[in-house]
């Protein structure tokens, strides 16, 4: 817990934001303000009540730019924490309130979509706009964002920009930093910028990525404008293959990105993780899912060289029906997450990932060794249910590694993250970051990583600093989060 540098009391605090933008847009209710305290890191003390952080002061409903530049003034002359937050999907820690009697800035109100330009082929989306609905709107026209991570039934557009989201279709669309065009943001003290809307320029450094995945320790984003392209569905092709292990599968992913195909989904699961994913065919070997899209000639082609690929790889060939209905339900929706409560409460039992990055060169020694660790080092080994990973972003260069960990819990709720969560997200972020790889991929920093911020970063953290020191120099945004405590204090 870290004592908050305001003046002001709790109940000035509230009364003070209730003047400014109303007080049906400031919710203090008791059930609410704890559920605002935590994110999804902290799901299974939050399913058993247990909410030990400060509790905030109140959330704050912004309906407008105004309201957020309103709301960001009044903190920053204040010294008051503000955790801005919109579809609360965040899984690091983000989301999480450490600071006594802190505004959660809550853009979720803000949900118009601004204008869809076929055109130009942009769509503009204030930050509370659902993915799910702007999807569901665009296609509706035969367009598309590209943009479908798992949490799309849930996901608004601020909160994917802010984290620097990445979707299932990311090997030919990209990550949300490949989508944005321009976008508006509001910083402490309430000044509001807009980065123009244009293909590329080179006017100096692309500042779009001072704000693309600040996670709300620097600005709140309050308006996105994203690429457009066109849906062709009806061109889409699902292969699959069964291969002898995780480094085998890997082994064609590079082929197929280095030879400069690239479907739009291209993951392989280890033979652990592809027995929860596919038990009814996996039958104890690593699986391979690729699906190609686009127009039909490219759909056709990227589909024929995955094949010739894979005729140098043993294999066996996948039903193609059987991918195409296993992903339709990959996405989670509250349906899903609430299954998820009822059995964390029922059985005591969790299943979480942890997410990185490394070049091709390094994926076989950091699979390994992350397993070794965790077999050999962590203890509470005899607990695991299941350890396994899989790859679902590749690039030229190299390729991402989801380590997936499910454990039967055998202490108090209160001690499962440092029991357990805790130790293994460490092993995982250690190994990588030991082998030259990125601590994280896309999750964010969050509030659990940031103990290896300085090292992810070396000798470049100080211009990461310098954004903070510049933009937020009272140090009100979302404290804790990306910087570590005493950098950011010092």
């Amino acid at each position: 817990m870290v004592a908050s540098r305001s003046g002001l009391s709790r109940d000035e605090i509230v009364a003070r934001l209730e003047e400014l933008i109303g007080a049906d847009k400031v919710d203090t209710d008791p059930h609410e303000l704890r559920e605002a305290s935590v994110d999804r890191f902290k799901k299974y003390t939050a399913v058993h009540g247990i909410f030990d952080g400060p509790i905030p002061a109140a959330i704050a409903y912004a309906e407008s730019t105004a309201d957020v530049s309103a709301i960001l003034r009044f903190a920053d002359e204040n010294l008051i924490n503000v955790v801005p937050r919109t579809g609360r999907t965040a899984t690091e820690g983000g989301l999480e309130t450490i600071v006594e009697d802190t505004i959660v800035l809550d853009g979720s109100r803000m949900n118009a979509i601004i204008e869809i330009d076929p055109i130009d082929m942009m769509v503009t989306a204030q930050c509370g706009v659902p993915l799910q609905l702007l999807e569901d709107t665009l296609r509706a026209q035969g367009l598309t964002t590209g943009h479908s991570p798992q949490s799309k039934p849930l996901a608004q557009m601020g909160g994917l920009v802010a984290t620097r989201s990445i979707g299932q279709f990311s090997t030919l669309y990209g990550g949300i930093e490949d989508m944005v065009v321009g976008l508006e943001a509001v910083f402490p003290g309430g000044a509001v910028s807009r980065i123009k809307n244009v293909p590329r320029r080179a006017a100096g450094p692309d500042i779009r990525h001072m704000i693309i995945g600040n996670e709300g320790a620097l600005c709140v984003i309050t308006e996105v404008t994203v690429k457009l392209f066109t849906y062709q569905p009806e061109n889409n092709r699902f292969l699959g293959y069964l291969v002898d292990s995780l480094p085998a599968g890997v082994a064609g992913l590079r082929e197929i990105m280095v030879a400069g195909y690239r479907p739009s989904v291209a993951r392989v699961y280890s033979e652990e993780d592809a027995a929860q994913h596919f038990s009814h065919f996996a039958d104890g070997k690593a699986v391979v899912v690729i699906v190609a899209e686009g127009p039909q000639g490219i759909a056709d082609a990227t589909a024929a060289g995955v094949e010739r690929i894979f005729e140098g790889i043993p294999h066996e060939r996948v039903d193609s029906a059987l991918i195409e209905q296993w992903f339709d339900g990959l996405n989670w929706g509250q349906d899903k997450i609430d299954a998820e409560k009822r059995q964390m409460r029922e059985s005591a039992h969790l299943g979480y990932t942890t997410e990185v990055s490394i070049d091709w060169s390094g994926v076989s020694d950091l699979f390994e060794s992350v397993m070794h660790r965790v077999r050999t080092e962590f203890p509470h080994a005899a607990d695991l249910t299941m350890l396994g990973g899989h790859s679902s972003h590749s690039y030229q260069t190299g390729t991402n590694l989801y380590f997936v960990y499910d454990y039967d819990i055998r202490c108090e709720p209160r001690e499962e993250i440092v029991q357990y969560h805790e130790p293994l997200n460490a092993i995982v972020v250690e190994e990588a970051l030991r082998l030259g790889g990125s601590m994280v991929h896309h999750h964010g920093i969050g509030k659990y990583r940031t103990p290896w911020t300085l090292e992810e970063h070396g000798t470049a953290y100080p211009l990461l600093q310098v954004l903070k020191s510049g933009l937020d120099p009272n140090g009100i945004m979302n404290r804790g989060t990306i910087y570590p405590m005493e950098a950011a204090s010092a």
